[in-house]
């Protein structure tokens, strides 16, 4: 196997990484309202550097399922264990909160959840329609698992029509068996590559980390799988270890760099590209569709 590269301790994180701490009071007000509906949000579970900027503009990337997820993928801050029963009222809480916020796009992802037969498919598709019944004029993007490659669960998403389906590929193929062990490159690759076939004309998105130790021939490799499989938007962003435990960072890439593989990946094809040292999946989502 190859290891990814241990961090060198005189790696310090750069200035261009820093992010102030909210204070205002529409930071004050999301966190309520997320507290009050009881949800989870990505932007906490996973330590999100720009969970302080989002909850200020009123925004935030729904975690549904519970807050803890059946795989060990050593990248995540998300906790780690035996799941507890889904709640069947969360999708309705989720679309409470949505009106609340006064969302117009909204991003809903999950736990992974290999413990229930459909992975989740269901409750994603149940929160779907309490948005589409309750906030007719709102746009959903979902991020999903790979629901170890159960095309039925896969569809049953899709059927609910979904704006933008999004499922990461997180890393270049190398870096797998230790990133993702519970993961499979191929398999996230066939996922997306079955949305277009299932529901033509729907929007498809996938993202990437570096700063995993992978080659620049390796990202360029696993962009054009992403775009044969059918991607057409993006995002590139920086690793950043959120616990101890987690991998380390191999290296801090710098801004330009992003520029640079956004460059690129618009000239193979994508249609539109997010990159940035702080660019996540999430992140400004609704301005990558408009922009």
């Amino acid at each position: 196997m190859n290891q990814i590269k241990q961090e060198d301790k005189s790696i310090r994180k750069p200035a261009w990484l820093g992010r102030p701490l909210p204070s205002d009071p529409a930071f004050s007000r999301t966190r309520f309202l997320l507290d009050d509906g009881r949800l989870h949000t990505v932007c906490r579970e996973a330590r999100c550097p720009n969970c302080g900027e989002c909850f200020s503009r009123g925004t935030a990337a729904f975690l549904i399922l519970g807050d803890s997820c059946t795989r060990g993928c050593r990248f995540c801050a998300v906790t780690q264990g035996r799941p507890e029963r889904p709640d069947p009222d969360e999708p309705r809480r989720v679309a409470e909160a949505a009106v609340r916020m006064s969302l117009n796009y909204i991003v809903v992802t999950s736990v992974t959840r290999d413990d229930l037969p459909d992975g989740g498919a269901g409750f994603f598709a149940e929160t779907i329609r309490c948005l589409r019944a309750r906030r007719p004029s709102v746009r959903i993007e979902v991020l999903v698992p790979d629901f170890q490659g159960n095309e039925a669960a896969l569809r049953t998403v899709l059927e609910a029509r979904p704006d933008v389906l999004n499922h990461n590929l997180e890393t270049v193929a190398r870096l797998y068996p230790e990133a993702r062990p519970q993961a499979m490159y191929d398999r996230s690759l066939e996922l997306l590559g079955r949305i277009s076939f299932h529901a033509p004309g729907m929007a498809v998105k996938s993202g990437l980390m570096l700063g995993l130790g992978e080659r620049p021939d390796e990202v360029e490799s696993a962009l054009r799988d992403l775009l044969n499989a059918g991607c057409q938007l993006l995002t590139l962003g920086q690793y950043l270890q959120p616990k101890r435990d987690c991998l380390p960072v191999a290296r801090f890439v710098p801004p330009g760099e992003f520029d640079a593989w956004r460059e690129v990946a618009l000239k193979m094809g994508f249609a539109r590209v997010a990159g940035g040292p702080l660019v996540r999946s999430s992140y400004h989502a609704e301005e990558l569709i408009a922009s």
